[in-house]
């Protein structure tokens, strides 16, 4: 990966998410490769299970996660999915009927209170709870009646990048269907990865933003979720005020402020995802709109040949992460310790 050879130590500004966004081959294929088992025997506990509905929760950077799953459910398994309201169990103090749900809570450190406390309710109100984190030993694995752990190793940088792309994978090997098909479309997934990181193009992409400061991301279906992480990504690293939409909600009113002064980041992936993403494209250009599409030659490219449409949110993320990494940079920022922010977030 270009970027992590521009950085000479892990004191200096940038270093910790930079070498972190250039693990990420090796921590898809070691997911792949190390938790195929506990993967395959959560999903057979939940394929018995036979939920009736699907329950995600979650915050920040696990959130678009959660939201990812959410597609997953209701396509691949055919399951109507929502996210859920936490602060509805934790501050009102519901407790509805969940027998027959699956409540599936995703965090990177599975230390939130409001996630602990709202999968402890579900437990109690009768759902079938999982949790999905990159900590085997947090409150909220050890709270869930099952545990999926997504080993992408200790992550420093206070912006998510590997955790995410990790917590992709593991939803996807969970909810995708037969765990064996599953984990043969992921095969091929670490090395598109690092065919994707090595081009640099999100580096290059950097510099037409340098003085931005609105921006919007927009993607339908799997990559909607990504389309929101991106935008998390410039917030929390470079401070732009970036909006995301799916392409749709697009149309519905907050296309009225894109102009040439307000870029649009569009993920148009091949697929049915990508596809739908036409007619926003050629509103936007009516716009006037200055558009960088991901997924495409002349955009950013993806090594996505041969890569099932479930998957290219994986990534698609990639090159957005090295965008914001470098536009941080450039703007005098340092991107591994955002301002006002730790890495575990405790909310309630």
């Amino acid at each position: 990966m270009k970027t992590s050879t521009s950085l000479t130590g892990a004191s200096e500004p940038g270093a910790l998410m930079a070498s972190e966004i250039a693990e990420q081959p090796a921590v898809l294929e070691r997911l792949r490769v190390e938790g195929a088992a506990e993967i395959s025997d959560v999903a057979a506990q939940i394929r018995r299970y036979a939920p009736r509905f699907v329950v995600l929760a979650a915050r920040g950077t696990s959130d678009h996660a959660a939201l990812y799953a959410k597609y997953l459910a209701e396509i691949r398994m055919r399951v109507p999915a929502g996210l859920a309201s936490p602060s509805s169990m934790t501050i009102y103090g519901s407790r509805p009927d969940l027998s027959g749900v699956l409540f599936l809570a995703v965090s990177q450190s599975g230390g939130s209170p409001d996630l602990v406390d709202s999968l402890s309710v579900a437990r109690d109100c009768g759902a079938l709870t999982v949790a999905v984190t990159n900590s085997s030993g947090s409150d909220l694995a050890a709270a869930a009646a099952l545990h999926v752990d997504v080993r992408a190793g200790v992550e420093r940088a206070v912006a998510a990048t590997k955790s995410y792309t990790a917590e992709l994978l593991a939803l996807y090997l969970l909810l995708a269907g037969e765990p064996d098909g599953a984990l043969q479309a992921a095969e091929p997934l670490a090395a598109a990865a690092h065919s994707t990181l090595g081009t640099g193009a999100g580096v290059t992409a950097a510099q037409r933003y340098r003085v931005v400061d609105r921006l919007v991301t927009s993607g339908r279906g799997y990559s909607y979720p990504t389309a929101r992480e991106a935008a998390l990504k410039l917030m929390e690293t470079s401070y732009l005020s970036a909006q995301a939409f799916s392409g749709a909600d697009l149309l519905h009113g907050p296309l009225a402020m894109i102009d040439a002064a307000v870029p649009v980041i569009a993920l148009v992936s091949p697929g049915r995802g990508g596809e739908a993403m036409a007619p926003v494209l050629q509103r936007l250009a009516d716009n006037g709109a200055d558009v960088l599409a991901v997924g495409r030659p002349d955009g950013i490219p993806l090594a996505s040949d041969g890569i099932a449409e479930e998957l290219l949110p994986i990534l698609e993320i990639l090159p957005l992460q090295q965008l914001a990494w470098r536009l941080a940079l450039d703007r005098g920022e340092d991107p591994d310790r955002p301002r006002g922010l730790a890495k575990v977030t405790r909310t309630w």
